[in-house]
């Protein structure tokens, strides 16, 4: 078995009470972080310090709670921003990653609507006839649905980079796919199915020289790798707060200054905005222009404690150690008859995520019998059906380990789709 990188897991796993509770009368091996990760004590902790002692609605109160919150859900702003290599004037809190990514794309269609009607718009926004949206085929369906949607509402055309059979973007005619027509380039930057870590950089560049914006959906990269928002040289970029430790019901989209004060608000209300009167509204400078409603303050919070949780860690640390997790899982996969991983099969631009499929059985059935050892993984089409349909199978089951996770724990797993075969007498 081989050694793992210095990160002292045994202290980790004592931060996350979850882990040392039976399922199905075995003990957890959580290997789903991928949907969703495990919150440490800390989180919980901030989270419940803020109600118990702070609770008020922020921005608004002159009390002396309402200026705690206050005071809190700004500087968790700080936090999170800094920990992307941001300003906290550039980062906006959503409710997570998918509202994040329709932000963006409620951007074009809005901005098309209100040029139609005469108003000033930024012309980057306008789309129409003729022009068209990139995507890619591994997208999660939160960076696809809301662009096909866009090009439905203003007639443009949706087109997308194709994948190779390896799981890896197919970039040879990217020249005649990203052209003077297009004003979207939206992206993983890596693929909650494949794994895939995408170069996104040399794609944004494609994107910018023809004058289009680039999106990128950070969701399974800022959690398990260190990621700066500038290294990426996209526009907009969306992640969520529980998939790197934090709350549900928290996410954000980083922007540039300059597309952020020229985009069109999502939604609108309380908040949001700067002068009201029965005609019309004037809005905010963001972040705040976009941030319609009651905000999201224990969220923030938990994020924030989140956020200096993993950098306690160190997230260098906490990649190499889910490289040598990836190369031990994809190693002990090749060595099971009749499994076969869609996606890359080796480390090299490739995170943590494995989905695999077993010759004979539905990933469903793999998954059950997986769970009844102990063993938690993440079974069906991952909201990416069109990869699913790119490698001609239904669905896949997805093992997708975190900081927390041992080397036993990926031999739990490797160990439980080995009694999947056996139980449905499928080994060949």
């Amino acid at each position: 078995m081989p050694n793992l990188p210095a990160l002292d897991v045994a202290a980790v796993r004592t931060q996350f009470p979850i882990l040392e509770r039976s399922v199905r009368g075995r003990p957890l091996v959580y290997l789903d972080s991928g949907a969703t990760s495990q919150k440490p004590l800390c989180v919980l902790d901030a989270e419940r310090g803020y109600y118990l002692h702070s609770n008020a609605a922020v921005h608004r109160g002159a009390h002396a709670l309402a200026e705690e919150a206050t005071e809190a859900y700004e500087s968790a702003r700080v936090t999170i921003a800094s920990f992307v290599g941001a300003r906290a004037q550039d980062l906006v809190f959503t409710t997570n990653a998918t509202a994040a990514l329709n932000l963006a794309a409620y951007a074009f269609s809005n901005a098309t609507a209100l040029a139609a009607r005469g108003h000033r718009v930024d012309p980057r926004f306008v789309i129409g006839e003729g022009d068209s949206i990139v995507v890619t085929e591994m997208e999660h369906h939160a960076n696809l649905v809301p662009w096909q949607q866009v090009c439905e509402k203003t007639g443009a055309t949706l087109r997308w980079i194709g994948l190779s059979d390896d799981g890896r973007l197919d970039l040879r005619n990217l020249d005649s796919i990203i052209d003077q027509t297009t004003k979207v380039v939206s992206l993983s930057h890596q693929s909650n199915i494949l794994g895939t870590i995408n170069p996104v950089a040399q794609i944004m560049e494609a994107a910018h020289s023809v004058n289009a914006i680039g999106v990128v959906d950070a969701c399974q990269s800022i959690p398990h790798m260190p990621v700066d928002v500038h290294d990426l040289g996209a526009d907009l970029i969306a992640w969520s707060g529980h998939k790197m430790l934090g709350p549900t019901g928290i996410g954000f989209l980083w922007g540039s200054t300059e597309i952020l004060n020229a985009m069109t608000p999502f939604q609108t209300g309380g908040s949001m905005i700067e002068t009201v009167t029965l005609e019309r509204s004037t809005f905010a400078a963001p972040p705040q222009r976009f941030e319609a409603g009651t905000q999201m303050v224990a969220q923030a919070i938990g994020t924030a404690a989140a956020v200096r949780y993993l950098e306690s860690v160190g997230m260098v640390e906490i990649a190499a150690h889910e490289h040598a997790l990836t190369a031990h899982a994809l190693a002990g996969i090749s060595q099971l008859p009749g499994v076969r991983v869609i996606g890359p099969t080796d480390t090299h631009m490739r995170g943590s995520a494995i989905s695999f499929v077993v010759d004979g059985l539905h990933p469903h059935d793999v998954g059950q019998v997986m769970d009844a050892q102990g063993v938690a993984v993440r079974v069906g089409h991952h909201c990416a059906w069109p990869t699913c349909r790119r490698f001609s199978v239904p669905a896949t089951t997805r093992i997708s380990p975190y900081l927390y996770n041992t080397l036993d724990d990926i031999d739990a797993g490797l160990a439980a789709i080995a009694a999947a075969q056996e139980f449905f007498q499928v080994v060949n």
